[in-house]
């Protein structure tokens, strides 16, 4: 008889158990938000948006690795690290295309900056906002967002996957086309720019403005070929909205300081501060700067990891001011051994002995401030100034076969270094085509050095896609003796997403 009452309260407990509500099992971790929980509020819209902005301060994009792709591997830079799979990577020995600091810590954070736009873009529609204005701007800006980095990853790998929705971790996107990412930059840009503003008051700086995306467009169109789209977005900064938002800053050096940031030359730049010494991961105290001046500053202040060609202090000089003195761009773009003959500048306080043709970008170091480099460099990162506007229109107005009124557009770049307008420095010139872009190659590294655009720029001239391009490439930076036409034009997709994505083929030639 024991024995069957047993199993009856046995069997009495297992039927209370099993009837238990759900809730009370389940029961929520306060200190941990789930998607349920999250995307109710507008607050809510606005730290995911802040949570991809601050995917620009992880160390595969703009604190660190993305610079050695852009500038040196272009013909303005190079690396001779004792950390050889390192400095292999800036001269097309790509080994190991797993590689985390040369590849796929950049591939990784991409797309993790991507999948933090998407929840954004994917769950505002369903948050009720008292402004559907500012509803509009958040998706604005996460577009402008999105747009940016499907543009750097065209430039570096081509053929990537478009992912458009939050991605889940059993997905295989597929794999796209140059053109078809193009085309989705194109529009989110065209997006962005019906909800972004021309201006933000100070409180909003650094947030995207019409004038970055229709600087962004522009460079868009610009690698594609496209001038008359080209030009029609850069008509917003001289015959449109943003006539008189911008201006040359009469000091060169203003746009690389700490102390004269989100001036009136600032189209769009990447906000960086030292309030923060933390890590480089997503903790509340995560770091919020650039290490690229503690990577490329000379020996004996940082790693020196990443050093500039010396042929550009040769072609700063081969033209004076129209004062008989050397083009000051020089002294804020470059270290190199005659600085302080040359300038007066005694860089970081010290004593330097460097080889006879070494040189290293002085663009975003704090010389200025202080005697060394860390991690945790403030200076914001100029992303689109207005100097390289001018000189995209003049681009375009010369593609366009308007040579004669592209002159004026270099000429303002120009006289603010002191130079001669170009007709006078380079009568021969005239109305050809093709002497003007030879020129125009020199005076956009004259300005824009160590800005990171001049990868885009050998692509967009083709100066890449023939051997007799790269022969003329290699005279002035040998890393380009590896450099295979056909293959290196783009990065390898790293070998461990084509592997675990059946969708996915590794780029051409690799």
């Amino acid at each position: 008889m024991k024995k069957y009452i047993l199993i009856i309260f046995s069997l009495a407990a297992l039927l209370n158990i099993s009837s238990c509500k759900k809730s009370e099992l389940e029961i929520e971790n306060p200190n941990s938000l789930t998607e349920d929980l999250f995307w109710k509020t507008e607050d809510d819209a606005q730290k995911g948006l802040n949570a991809a902005y601050a995917m620009f301060y992880k160390p595969g994009l703009w604190s660190r690795w993305i610079y050695f792709r852009l500038d040196l591997t272009s013909d303005e830079g190079y690396s001779i690290s004792p950390w050889v799979e390192l400095a292999d990577w800036t001269r097309f020995q790509y080994i190991n295309y797993n590689f985390w600091e040369g590849n796929v810590n950049t591939w990784r954070d991409t797309y993790k900056a991507i999948f933090r736009v998407n929840q954004v873009i994917s769950n505002i529609e369903d948050i009720p906002f008292s402004d559907e204005a500012a509803k509009a701007q958040i998706i604005g800006e996460a577009k402008f967002l999105r747009a940016l980095h499907y543009y750097y990853a065209a430039l570096l790998w081509e053929n990537v996957p478009l992912v458009l929705e939050p991605s889940k971790p059993e997905d295989l996107p597929a794999q796209n086309t140059l053109q078809q990412v193009f085309d989705q930059v194109e529009a989110d840009l065209q997006s962005a720019l019906t909800a972004l503003p021309v201006s933000y008051d100070d409180a909003h700086r650094g947030r995207p403005t019409k004038g970055a995306v229709q600087g962004l467009l522009a460079r868009l169109y610009m690698q594609q070929h496209k001038w008359d789209l080209a030009k029609t977005a850069l008509d917003y900064f001289f015959t449109g909205e943003g006539s008189g938002q911008y201006e040359l800053m009469a000091n060169y050096q203003d746009n690389f300081s700490y102390d004269v940031e989100n001036n009136r030359e600032s189209v769009f730049e990447i906000q960086f501060s030292d309030a923060n010494k933390g890590g480089d991961g997503d903790d509340p105290n995560a770091t919020m700067s650039t290490n690229r001046p503690q990577f490329f500053a000379p020996r004996g202040i940082g790693w020196s990891d990443g050093q500039a060609r010396y042929w550009m202090v040769d072609e700063f000089k081969k033209e004076m001011t129209t004062d008989a003195k050397i083009d000051p761009r020089l002294r804020y773009t470059l270290f190199y051994p005659a600085l302080e003959a040359d300038f007066g500048d005694k860089v970081y306080g010290r004593d330097w002995e460097w080889g006879d043709n070494e040189a290293w970008f002085r663009k975003y170091s704090r010389d200025y401030a202080r005697n060394n480099e860390d991690y945790f460099a403030q200076s914001n990162f100029r992303m689109i100034r207005y100097a390289d506007i001018l000189l995209m229109y003049a681009e375009v107005l010369n593609e366009l076969g308007q040579t004669t009124s592209a002159y004026e557009y270099v000429d303002q770049v120009r006289a603010r270094a002191g130079m001669a307008d170009l007709a006078t420095a380079y009568p021969a010139i005239g109305g050809d085509k093709d002497a003007f872009r030879n020129r125009l190659k020199m005076e956009r590294m004259l300005e824009l050095c160590g800005e990171s655009v001049r990868w885009a720029d050998l692509k967009r001239w083709g100066d890449l896609d023939s051997q007799a391009g790269v022969d003329i490439v290699k005279q002035r930076d040998p890393d380009f003796n590896n450099f295979k036409v056909g293959k290196h034009i783009r990065l390898p997709i790293p070998q461990i997403e084509v592997e675990n994505n059946t969708q996915l083929q590794q780029n051409p030639e690799y």
